[in-house]
C-alpha cells in the first residue's frame, strides 16, 4: 500500500486536497482573456492548484521559476526552452530566424532535449519581445497557451525597470492568459495594487488561504483508516493549522508510523518528535544566521501568538524586522502574523 500523503513536490490526482471553489474561480478566469494574479504564503499549493486547473482546460501551458532566472537574457532562454518541450524544432525554427538576436540552440544527440543561451544583450527589451512574440505566434484564439510566472515578484530584481518593458510587451497580445503567482504579499501587491506600478489592476486578484479544516479533517481521517482517526486528525491540524504543506508532510509520516511501526498511542507527537530532530541542524543553522532583533520577535510570536513592544526593541524595530522574516518566509500573516513552519516553532519552544 502507497503512503496516500505527499508533500515536497506538485501534488496531483488523489492526493490533491479540496480547493473546489478556487478552481472554478481559475477556471473562469481563463475561459476569459482576462490574467491571472495569486498570491499566497509559500508551499500553501499555489503550483499545485494552477496545474491542476491548467490541466483541465486541456491547454498547452509553460511554467516559468523566476527564482531560478538570473538575468533577462537567462529569463529570454528558459522561455525558449519551456516551448521547445511543447513544440517540434521543425515547426518553430523558421521563427526563430527571425529574432533579432539570434540564440544559440544545442541538442542532445537524441534531439530529446535542447539548450538555449543568448549572448548578453544592450537591449534586453528585444531579447523579451521576441521570445513572447513567439509565444504569441504560438497560439491562436481556439487553443490559447497559458504562460506561468511563478514567484513573480523576483523579476523585479533583474534589471531596473523590467516590469515596464514586460508589461509594454505583453499588454498588446491577445491568445495568451498569463498567470502571475507570488509568495511575497508585499512586493506582489505592491507590483499590482499600487498606481504608478506598470501593472496595476493587471489582472484578476485571488489570495490562496489554507483549506478548510473540515476539508481537510476528512481528507486525513479518510486516508488514516484507523480507529483513531479522528482524533489523530484533530491533532495533526491543530498542530499544523491547516498549513497545505506541513500537513501533508505530519500525515504522510504519521501514516508511516501507524502502518511499519504500528505505532498507536501518542503517534502525533511522536511525529513531531521525529521531524524536529531530523530538521536539527537546518534550524540551528537558520538560527544562528538570524540577528538579536528577528530571535526575540520569534520567540515572541512562539511563546505569545503575537509580537510584543518593549523598552529594547521599539515598535518600528519589531514591524521592520517582521517584514524582513516575512519577505524572507519565516513569517506569513493570516489572521495574524505567526512563524510559517510549526515544526521550527516547536524547535524554538523546546530551546527557550
Amino acid at each position: 500500500m502507497n503512503n496516500p500523503f505527499k508533500f515536497g513536490t506538485i501534488v496531483e490526482g488523489n492526493y490533491f486536497t479540496d480547493r473546489t471553489e478556487e478552481l472554478e474561480r481559475i477556471k473562469e478566469v481563463l475561459n476569459s482573456e482576462n490574467h491571472l494574479i495569486l498570491i499566497s504564503p509559500r508551499r500553501f499549493g499555489k503550483s499545485s492548484l494552477v496545474k491542476k486547473a491548467i490541466t483541465n482546460t486541456g491547454r498547452t501551458y509553460i511554467s516559468l521559476n523566476l527564482q531560478m532566472v538570473v538575468s533577462v537574457e537567462n529569463l529570454a532562454s528558459l522561455i525558449l526552452k519551456e516551448i521547445f518541450k511543447q513544440h517540434k524544432w521543425e515547426k518553430i525554427k523558421h521563427l526563430l530566424s527571425h529574432f533579432r538576436i539570434v540564440p544559440t540552440v544545442s541538442t542532445t544527440p537524441m534531439g530529446d532535449s535542447f539548450d538555449v543561451s543568448f549572448q548578453p544583450a544592450t537591449d534586453t527589451t528585444v531579447l523579451l519581445e521576441d521570445a513572447l512574440q513567439l509565444i504569441e505566434k504560438l497560439s491562436n484564439s481556439e487553443n490559447r497557451m497559458i504562460v506561468v510566472f511563478d514567484e513573480f515578484q523576483e523579476l523585479l530584481t533583474l534589471e531596473k525597470g523590467i516590469d515596464k518593458k514586460l508589461r509594454s510587451i505583453i499588454q498588446n497580445q491577445t491568445n495568451i492568459n498569463y498567470i502571475f503567482l507570488g509568495s511575497q504579499e508585499s512586493m506582489m501587491t505592491e507590483i499590482f495594487e499600487r498606481k504608478k506600478s506598470p501593472f496595476y489592476h493587471f489582472g484578476v486578484l485571488m489570495h490562496l488561504d489554507r483549506i478548510p479544516y473540515n476539508d481537510f479533517y476528512k481528507y486525513i481521517v479518510e486516508r488514516l483508516e484507523n480507529e483513531n482517526a479522528e482524533t489523530i486528525a484533530h491533532s495533526i491540524l491543530e498542530t499544523t493549522r491547516c498549513h497545505p504543506y506541513y500537513t501533508q508532510q505530519l500525515s504522510a509520516l504519521v501514516w508511516d508510523m501507524l502502518t511499519y511501526k504500528h505505532y498507536d498511542k501518542d503517534v502525533v507527537e511522536q511525529a513531531i518528535k521525529s521531524l524536529v530532530r531530523i530538521h536539527d541542524l537546518d534550524f540551528e543553522r537558520i538560527w544562528l544566521n538570524f540577528n538579536k532583533t528577528d530571535r526575540a520577535i520569534l520567540i515572541d510570536l512562539v511563546k505569545n501568538g503575537q509580537p510584543s513592544s518593549n523598552r529594547l526593541l521599539p515598535t518600528s524595530t519589531i514591524y521592520s524586522g517582521i517584514k524582513r522574516l516575512m519577505q524572507n518566509g519565516y513569517v506569513i500573516k493570516l489572521e495574524g502574523y505567526e512563524v510559517e513552519d510549526p515544526f521550527f516553532s516547536k524547535w524554538i519552544s523546546d530551546r527557550q
